[in-house]
């Protein structure tokens, strides 16, 4: 449990970043985004679940965070 919070943490820390260091940038990268179709939407987010399960297999896989 106390791995779980702790990640949930750093993925709260990780999104909020981009807002603090350039608040007028992430609104232009948001309307950018706004026009993109759902199936260009949904591609993004497949991509992104397949990197984020790849470095965790690596992470708990490999002996390189030991």
């Amino acid at each position: 449990m106390k791995l779980l919070i702790t990640l949930i943490g750093l993925v709260f820390i990780l999104e909020g970043l981009p807002y603090v260091v350039s608040p007028e940038g992430m609104r232009r990268w948001l309307k950018q985004l706004l026009e993109l179709s759902s199936e260009q939407l949904r591609l993004i987010g497949i991509v992104a679940m397949i990197v984020g399960f790849i470095l965790c297999f690596i992470g708990q896989r490999s002996g390189l965070f030991s």
